[in-house]
């Protein structure tokens, strides 16, 4: 009897294991696609020309591309419940198309070449980070809560400099992000892991899920990103 009750123990583990891994694989997948779409829409928008048209055009329009991609990141989060799992994913498709016309304005600030050279040390970096947090045993939880915090202080800190417009102050502002969110990764990666573990797989919920999982980690890379190209970008 408790061979058999061993034998289903094991089984309901290697379940758990197998669909945890799923959930993972759908959610970086996700977040791969929102990177490639905001990646092309970035460099589309820069090398036509349209996002100088945009800034000596109309300042409204501007406002809008900008603003945007956070209106979109608020609706997914606090109408979660009611948006369908296909109207999620559709506005996360969207989000990242419109964050990535958000970001071309980086091509008028740095070399092609740096941009190239800093995403590939952002993905280095963050591929290392997800593995450590997806398979470390330690809890990430009260680390999670800390960083959380330091988020909203650089926040605090990067409206701050807008006014004092500080280059020593901008840097440690840049080295305290990349390090913030160099541990949002492992934390973010460690919590949809367990996520995963604990969701009907296939479901709506967990397609829901799988997407918001997605966009915090897209989140995550671009931030980690943005920071890195202000220590090391070369600018033009």
């Amino acid at each position: 009897m408790n061979n058999l009750e061993n034998y289903n123990q094991q089984t309901i583990e290697i379940d758990s294991a197998s669909i945890s891994k799923a959930f993972v694989s759908n959610v970086f997948s996700y977040m791969t696609l929102a990177l490639v779409i905001s990646g092309v829409a970035a460099y589309w928008f820069a090398g036509s020309g349209m996002i100088l048209r945009l800034l000596e055009g109309s300042s409204i329009m501007l406002w809008v591309i900008m603003l945007a991609p956070l209106a979109m990141v608020m609706v997914m989060s606090f109408a979660f419940n009611k948006l369908s799992a296909s109207a999620l994913i559709a506005l996360f498709i969207a989000y990242s198309l419109v964050n990535g016309i958000s970001l071309s304005v980086i091509f008028l600030i740095y070399a092609t070449a740096t941009i190239a050279k800093v995403f590939f040390i952002t993905a280095g970096l963050f591929a290392t980070m997800a593995v450590i947090g997806y398979t470390t045993k330690t809890d990430l939880t009260k680390m999670g809560s800390i960083l959380m915090m330091a988020v909203i202080g650089i926040v605090i800190a990067s409206v701050v400099n807008m006014f004092m417009k500080s280059e020593a102050f901008d840097y440690i502002i840049s080295c305290v992000g990349v390090l913030v969110f160099t541990g949002l990764v492992a934390y973010d990666t460690q919590k949809v892991k367990r996520i995963g573990a604990g969701v009907e797989y296939g479901s709506a919920t967990a397609s829901k899920l799988a997407i918001m999982g997605a966009l915090s980690l897209y989140l995550d890379f671009i931030n980690l990103f943005l920071f890195l190209l202000r220590i090391f970008g070369r600018r033009d």
